[in-house]
């Protein structure tokens, strides 16, 4: 293995903004400490939670690195105490608590997730952060199962994309919105059953004419805000709704009575703070029930546009716009 620089070019958020704070700088290289390895970064996924802390409003949490990126691609070129010397020289994608937009980023050995010998690197650092959010949303607090019909918001993004994928391949029927035409078109050949476009129709009523009145099992929420209400109605008796981003507003206005009434269960998790412990146990559950579909080629990402790590603030700007259909990557 060659000999490690002592520094590496990162992108820092110079003070909370737009697209344009986000900066190249230099920093001494991390060092890993027990149970983690440093990655030397092929490829970091850009994701809304990213954009968020850009802004000031998610801040990195006690321990973590400041520099946005929670997912990344690389090759492990040193370890710290527990962890075997042998897995140095190996690829891995990993879930990050931050640190991704940079040469070089430190993760936890138990949360990387081997990169099969016939996969491309940008693909595998376009999988985490989906992947643990999905899986632990929709089959774990929504409790998912085959033959059920779940609505997914935000049909094009990388959640959304990665919702619709794992859906179809666990017997869902899976119903999206999105805001165009041309995005509800772009979510049916990725394999959506039914792709609602907002802007111009109600999609409750939609949700409802498809179900044949009955509503859907499960909603998976990205919106909040005024959506919630509306979501409910879109649910049938003992429904599901699980919220995993607060785009629309945190607060929501809904009628507890009508909750009762269809016995509704309401959750909902970030991912970014939970324990370290938490995301192992995740990534094992990931390891034995869906990483062999990836290894098999079943499972992609959907893939966007990939910029150089030094265009990022360019990367953030394109995620704003709306345009992207899938997930938006930085080569490194």
């Amino acid at each position: 293995m060659d000999k490690l620089p002592e520094s590496m070019t990162v992108i820092e958020i110079s003070t909370p903004g737009g697209p344009e704070v986000l900066v190249p700088s230099h920093r001494p290289l991390p060092i890993p400490g027990v149970g983690e390895v440093l990655l030397k970064v092929a490829y970091a996924g850009v994701n809304r939670p990213d954009v968020i802390q850009r802004k000031g409003l998610y801040p990195a949490p006690p321990g973590a690195s400041d520099l946005p990126g929670l997912e990344v691609s690389g090759t492990v070129v040193a370890v710290g105490d527990n962890v075997d010397l042998a897995v140095i020289g190996n690829r891995y994608c990993a879930l990050v608590s931050g640190g991704g937009y940079a040469e070089y980023c430190l993760a936890r050995m138990d949360v990387c997730l081997p990169v099969p010998s016939g996969m491309e690197m940008v693909e595998a650092a376009a999988l985490p952060e989906t992947l643990f959010t999905v899986w632990h949303n929709v089959f774990e607090r929504g409790y998912a199962s085959p033959g059920e019909t779940v609505l997914i918001h935000g049909g094009t993004s990388g959640i959304g994309t990665m919702a619709i994928k794992l859906g179809k391949l666990f017997g869902l029927t899976v119903i999206v919105t999105c805001g165009s035409d041309e995005k509800c078109v772009a979510a049916e050949k990725i394999g959506a059953d039914h792709a609602i476009n907002y802007n111009n129709s109600d999609f409750v009523e939609r949700v409802k004419a498809l179900t044949s009145g009955e509503g859907v099992h499960l909603v998976l929420d990205m919106v909040a805000g005024s959506y919630v209400s509306r979501n409910l109605q879109c649910l049938r008796e003992d429904g599901r709704h699980v919220t995993i981003a607060v785009q629309g507003g945190m607060i929501s206005e809904i009628n507890m009575a009508y909750v009762m009434s269809r016995r509704l269960t309401l959750t909902g998790s970030t991912l970014r703070p939970r324990t370290p412990a938490f995301k192992a146990t995740l990534a094992q559950q990931l390891l034995a029930k869906v990483w062999p579909m990836v290894c098999e080629g079943t499972l992609r990402p959907e893939m966007d546009k990939i910029f150089p790590l030094a265009e990022a603030a360019a990367a953030h700007a394109y995620m704003e716009s709306g345009a992207h259909i899938g997930k938006i990557m930085l080569e490194v």
